[in-house]
């Protein structure tokens, strides 16, 4: 879908983030709607139409990951960027799970926001399996050994890796180098697009 043809929504309780960004996209040729809290978003969300929403993650009046679970239950749901100062990996298999595309932390590149959004504008005009094959995930996670799958399985449930080497008794150095071999065999360019993976072929659900 072209630039013009779909409005980036921000969602941010900071004025001068919501301009920043703002005038970032409006540069860039997107199509920019403001809102100051995930409230007002959330009463007009539902008359919304070829959009996509840029949610920060900690706001006053509820969470980005909550805008998102109350977008599914409204019905109004749209491709979906959190963003944060504060990211971790629990909070980015949190906010994976309550639907969201992206996770990125704060500070980043122009380019990473945009790129992002683009990819979620793909999601307006095409199924959401079709960025990734359920069966050449399900194959690439075979290529797994025990212990990385092991690994995968307490990332998606949103471990820290500390946490990770505790449960596994290995170090935390171990588990990054496992994650790191879990991240290349799956093809997974980010944490997200891991999750992302793992949830959509229900890896490691009871």
């Amino acid at each position: 879908m072209a630039i013009g043809d779909y409005t980036v929504h921000i969602v941010d309780d900071e004025e001068a983030v919501r301009k920043s960004l703002a005038f970032l996209l409006a540069m860039n040729g997107f199509a920019v709607r403001v809102h100051n809290s995930a409230t007002d978003f959330l009463a007009f969300a539902p008359g919304s139409s070829n959009a996509c929403l840029v949610t920060d993650l900690r706001m006053p009046d509820m969470s980005g990951v909550e805008l998102l679970r109350k977008l599914q239950a409204a019905d109004a749901m749209m491709p979906a960027i959190v963003i944060t100062g504060h990211g971790d990996v629990p909070m980015a298999v949190e906010a994976m799970r309550a639907g969201a595309l992206d996770f990125i932390e704060k500070p980043f590149e122009d380019q990473i926001l945009i790129e992002a959004i683009e990819r979620a504008a793909e999601r307006l005009v095409q199924a959401p399996s079709a960025t990734d094959d359920a069966a050449g995930v399900r194959a690439r996670l075979k290529e797994l050994t025990e212990r990385e799958q092991q690994v995968l399985g307490a990332v998606v449930a949103g471990h820290a890796n500390k946490t990770i080497a505790y449960d596994l008794n290995i170090s935390p150095r171990t588990v990054e180098v496992h994650r790191a071999n879990v991240m290349s065999k799956m093809h997974a360019k980010s944490l997200p697009e891991l999750v992302r993976m793992a949830l959509a072929v229900k890896f490691g659900s009871t």
